[in-house]
């Protein structure tokens, strides 16, 4: 492997007789320069690069964004499997989230980017404990994050119920320098309505506003949640948050967002809050319905896609979330034209500055067809290896092998992990 190859050099890359799908999802063919900062051009022929690649058995596209998961939650991928939402909080995961320490989460996290690297996905909008473990580790994979942490004093052993400790704790990492400045950030993590009280929702709100953080929370989730909500309010969860003035413009993620009026859809449409598609997780958690992509098109809603965590959906592969949350919308609408290709495609690698290449060997996928009009359709629906990853033009992985990470390590490390995690249970 050149020296060029390796994690950590960071610079222009030529691929020569290739494909590449930016975010219009138009296909174009020819000689490209991939530049560090994430732009690229038709090759000239004479640039100054780090290495050339021959691409005639590549496709080059945008990268995958994740916008809603809890990486280290892999620990629990296959617990639990079956049961409804709550009961599946209450039983599967609850429990043994009281046992979380930072070697757990480092182990997690770890295998949760091989997955992700692997699989196209090079920027996630998490939410879990023990934050800045998640953020030390993630900074030594190259990948970029957003990290919310949760400020709910008492769910895990590591703050005191009642002591404040989280939000001082999320204050501190939000201020305080990042373990690599330029790919993670830190941000504040309210999980919902039904876990927060008003006092928590409020302190999260104030310090995002203070701090310019991102504000992250689950809502609207399931009928339940929001049935819950108004009898205890008289609103419905996104009127209650913006009856608290809880929402920050243009930095707050809403996951899920499942069952929404259409005023509410205008509320967050108001905020130019983030609303988080997560397909899979609603159908296996039997959530009863996924957000509607159509009214929240029409309402001027800013639409992201996540998996959610590896426990409630199995996997953090982007690419078959994709795939789900376009053939779901024209299911539920009846509409085969929702949630085309292209559309699909933009929802998916929305504001990714990076670039992943396919292994067009792989049968999946052909054919390329005419001027390659069928290799978008092809990776959205049909899947497809994952070749080389690069972010700010480090190589990440190159030629289906991961630098930053030792994917077999940490596949052993889960293993051993979660036999001490699930010990007693």
């Amino acid at each position: 492997m050149s020296s060029a190859q390796q994690a950590g050099e960071m610079g222009a890359r030529r691929i020569t007789n290739t494909w590449l799908i930016d975010h219009d999802g138009q296909t174009q063919h020819g000689d490209f320069i991939l530049n560090a900062d994430g732009s690229y051009a038709t090759s000239k022929g004479d640039e100054d690069v780090l290495e050339i690649i021959d691409g005639t058995d590549r496709l080059i596209t945008r990268s995958f964004q994740n916008w809603h998961t809890h990486l280290a939650m892999i620990l629990n991928r296959g617990m639990g499997e079956g049961l409804p939402l709550m009961e599946w909080l209450e039983s599967a995961i609850f429990p043994v989230e009281t046992r979380l320490k930072p070697q757990l989460i480092e182990i997690g996290t770890r295998a949760a980017a091989a997955e992700m690297i692997a699989t196209g996905t090079t920027f996630a909008c998490d939410m879990y404990f023990h934050t800045g473990t998640i953020g030390q580790t993630l900074a030594e994979t190259g990948l970029r994050a957003t990290l919310c942490g949760p400020i709910t004093d008492g769910l895990t052993p590591n703050f005191a119920p009642g002591s404040g400790d989280a939000l001082r704790h999320m204050e501190n990492l939000i201020t305080g320098p990042s373990p690599r400045p330029e790919r993670i950030e830190y941000g504040i993590g309210t999980h919902s309505v039904y876990v927060c009280d008003e006092e928590i929702l409020l302190n999260g709100s104030e310090l995002a506003k203070k701090t310019g953080a991102t504000l992250h929370i689950h809502t609207s989730e399931t009928r339940k949640e929001v049935a819950d909500c108004h009898a205890a309010t008289g609103m419905y969860p996104v009127e209650y948050l913006d009856s608290l003035d809880y929402f920050t413009d243009g930095t707050t993620v809403c996951a899920h967002c499942g069952w929404l009026t259409k005023r509410e859809m205008r509320i967050l449409a108001g905020h130019d809050a983030h609303a988080v598609h997560c397909p899979t997780s609603n159908q296996k958690l039997a959530c009863g319905g996924t957000m509607s992509y159509p009214a929240m098109k029409d309402a001027a809603v800013d639409v992201r896609l996540g998996t959610d965590g590896s426990a409630s959906n199995n996997s953090l592969d982007m690419r078959a979330e994709a795939k789900n949350a376009s053939l779901i919308q024209k299911h539920d609408h009846w509409n085969a034209r929702v949630l085309d290709p292209i559309a699909t495609w933009q929802l998916a690698t929305k504001e990714s500055k990076d670039w992943v290449t396919w292994d067009l060997d792989d049968i999946r996928m052909r054919p390329v067809g005419k001027n390659g009009r069928r290799l978008l359709a092809n990776v959205l629906y049909s899947g497809g290896r994952v070749m080389d990853v690069f972010v700010d033009g480090e190589a990440l992985r190159r030629n289906g092998k991961t630098l930053t990470v030792d994917e077999r390590a940490a596949g052993e490390a889960l293993d051993e992990a979660v036999i001490d995690y699930y010990a007693d249970l």
